[in-house]
């Protein structure tokens, strides 16, 4: 269906005028005068032709058959204009018009109107409330944006009609070419998945751009896009995501997630490469547009000047990109053609007053070298530089391989004219040694992502039926929030293990289970109404005799009655209490628009102060529970620092995996906290937990 949006066989502008302060004589005239090869139709009423092309008053009078519409007449008119087109079976329409859900109440019922008509006749829409859509392919160009796009393989869609008018103008200054350019709108019918789903199959797109502030529907999203990258890479910016934005919730996980956090999540899981700008986009774009890909991380650096390649190598290192030396051979047969001066390891060092026979020198045994998968030429314009026959020495050398060569040409007005050759060359050129050895790194991660084994995620277990059962329960009562016996016993199920407790009615009771058990215990008070007991004085740990735990049991129900007096007290838990091992916290949250999220991080009191902690979205695979474990800054600390024994990693991505098995075969479930989750040399106890369900609406 989206072929008559983008390749339509004719175009009616509804509300095509004479007056070159309206939005429809933009259309018609952009139509016009950037040569769309099919037919015309301006729709106006009071005007038998417009800008030399005949008129009709309506598009179900034209004399021939419509496949595509632009809508510009006043937001009230729509209505009536779309009931038109879908009488003259037209297939696809453009509403530029604004005034709907953006404007108040009316305009979202107006909206609404045009989202039935819209559904009832099968018409797929664009905005309203848009800019239009560029496809330079067929030099199409269906928006009132001035100017054309150059033509290339890049094809972009924004959520913003003025970020997207001020892109277009950034890459007509900078000569960037672009297939297709869409201006979202409201997104009443049409959203990012369905671009995403058609660029990934368009033969004239190679890498796919995007500006979002929300997406429509979170699943779609995930299973579109992880399909796409596939293919080819999608590169986006996602804005309104900050901390600000997140909304309050009282488990650990609900605090530390938000929508940045629920996005990068998603961008990670699908392949999504994340702009940290405009010009990052860009950037990264460029990086993308010379069709070749890195087979591992190894990067070459060759450079006339020993600053920029130190900062090279410095960015490199940070973002850990590998800088090998080239073989024995190739070294010695570039020694014979370069000064004794120079430094032949990596970064290659030609030095100042290098010539473009000395890059060639170079480039020509690096393209061949086995250690090396990628090159960056780095070049300062100084006085004995010819820098236009280096920009052709580097797109002589990139033709005669398939490694990603990037070029930083540093500099302004020297080297502007040979960075536009590399571009129009498909080779990317960047002023910054940083952003190329930065392109360089996401080019080998869309490597690693493309031929990356996608394994199906756990889900299920012998215990699930079980499990429904107590949830039932917990429901029909109307317990929505859960602390440690009902959560232990349903995460018990799914595979947890819990030390040896039991519950202590009075200070005897807790005296006679702190024999049995043996000491040392922790005692913990048990209520349904304290979700955060250690605020409360509700936790005593290293009990080390029964005459302390009768006494730790009255000052426990001393402190709650103190600070909680309305609280229920079931009475007082008492736990064997586990030596050693690593304290973590795994936990879930909902996100409104990808659904369940499992975070990982250490665990403990400090988890919301440190906020060293990992996401994704359920459900996961172990390869990315994996992920989750490595991604945290203090890692290093699980697998063993100073000398330390490490910990059971393995029994920690199990514990993810059925943690995200059972909120996908439970969805009422909306928050989850085990923390902490003690991990020893092999296994894993959970020492305490909370549940929080959905409410009914």
């Amino acid at each position: 269906m989206l072929e008559a949006l983008f390749n339509p066989s004719s175009v009616a502008v509804i509300g095509a005028s004479k007056d070159p302060r309206k939005v429809g004589y933009a259309v018609l005239d952009n139509l016009i005068k950037y040569r769309y090869p099919g037919k015309i139709y301006p729709v106006n009423p009071n005007a038998e032709e417009i800008l030399g092309v005949k008129a009709c008053p309506k598009v179900s009078e034209a004399d021939g058959n419509v496949d595509l519409a632009v809508i510009s007449v006043p937001a009230p008119l729509v209505p009536d204009a779309l009931l038109d087109c879908a009488a003259a079976e037209v297939r696809a329409v453009i509403v530029v018009s604004a005034g709907f859900k953006e404007s108040g109440p009316e305009g979202f019922t107006r909206e609404e109107r045009i989202k039935a008509i819209a559904r009832e006749h099968s018409i797929r829409m664009l905005g309203p409330n848009c800019l239009g859509l560029i496809n330079t392919a067929n030099n199409m160009n269906a928006s009132f944006a001035g100017g054309m796009l150059p033509k290339g393989r890049i094809s972009f869609f924004s959520q913003s009609g003025a970020l997207g008018i001020a892109i277009l103008d950034w890459a007509l200054g900078n000569n960037i070419g672009f297939s297709k350019f869409i201006s979202l709108g409201n997104k009443t019918d049409l959203n990012e998945i369905d671009f995403i789903e058609y660029f990934a199959e368009d033969p004239d797109t190679d890498v796919i751009l995007g500006y979002i502030e929300d997406v429509v529907d979170g699943h779609r999203f995930f299973q579109v896009a992880r399909r796409a990258t596939k293919v080819k890479p999608i590169i986006l910016i996602k804005s309104g995501g900050t901390e600000a934005g997140a909304r309050a919730a009282s488990s650990h996980t609900g605090a530390l997630a938000g929508s940045e956090v629920a996005f990068n999540a998603a961008f990670k899981q699908t392949g999504i490469i994340k702009a940290d700008g405009i010009q990052d986009l860009f950037d990264t774009a460029l990086a993308f547009s010379g069709r070749k890909l890195p087979a591992g991380d190894r990067l070459l650096i060759i450079t006339n000047a020993g600053g920029p390649g130190i900062i090279a190598a410095d960015t490199a290192e940070r973002m850990k990109v590998r800088l090998p030396q080239m073989t024995k051979s190739s070294i010695d047969a570039i020694a014979s053609l370069l000064p004794p001066t120079a430094s032949l390891y990596n970064p290659v060092d030609i030095i100042g007053d290098a010539t473009s026979e000395r890059y060639a020198a170079v480039l020509q045994r690096a393209i061949h070298d086995p250690n090396v998968d990628g090159i960056a030429v780095i070049l300062t314009p100084q006085a004995m530089t010819d820098v236009e026959n280096t920009a052709d020495i580097i797109i002589e050398a990139a033709q005669a391989t398939d490694k990603p060569i990037i070029a930083s040409f540093i500099g302004e007005m020297r080297v502007r004219n040979s960075l536009e050759k590399l571009k129009r060359h498909s080779i990317p050129g960047f002023i910054y040694p940083e952003t190329a050895v930065r392109s360089f790194r996401r080019m080998y991660d869309f490597t690693v992502w493309q031929h990356r084994f996608e394994e199906p995620p756990q889900t299920g277990t012998p215990g699930k039926e079980a499990v429904a059962g107590i949830i039932s329960s917990l429901l029909e009562a109307e317990r929505y929030e859960v602390g440690e016996d009902s959560a232990m016993e349903i995460l018990s199920h799914y595979g947890f293990t819990f030390p040896e407790r039991a519950l202590a009615r009075t200070s005897m009771e807790a005296f006679a289970i702190a024999e049995r058990i043996g000491p040392p215990l922790v005692m913990k008070i048990s209520s349904p109404d304290i979700l955060h007991k250690t605020d409360v004085g509700g936790v005593k740990l290293n009990i080390g005799s029964a005459l302390a735990a009768r006494d730790a049991f009255m000052e426990i129900t001393s402190n709650v009655k103190r600070l909680m007096p309305d609280a229920f007290v079931e009475g007082v838990m008492l736990y064997e209490m586990i030596k050693g091992g690593k304290e973590v916290i795994i936990g879930v949250t909902y996100d409104r628009t990808f659904g369940h999220m499992i975070m990982f991080g250490l665990g403990g009191i400090y988890v919301e102060v440190l906020k060293d902690v990992s996401f994704r979205i359920a459900p996961v695979s172990h390869n990315e529970a994996l992920s989750m474990i490595n991604e945290i800054r203090t890692s290093a600390l699980l697998r063993g620092a100073r000398g330390e024994k490490p910990v059971d990693i393995e029994a920690i991505v199990e514990c993810i995996l059925r943690v995200s098995a059972l909120v996908t075969d439970f969805p009422r479930i909306r928050e989850l906290d085990i923390n902490p989750l003690v991990v020893m040399s092999r296994g894993t106890f959970a020492l305490d937990a909370r549940i929080i369900f959905e409410r009914p609406k």
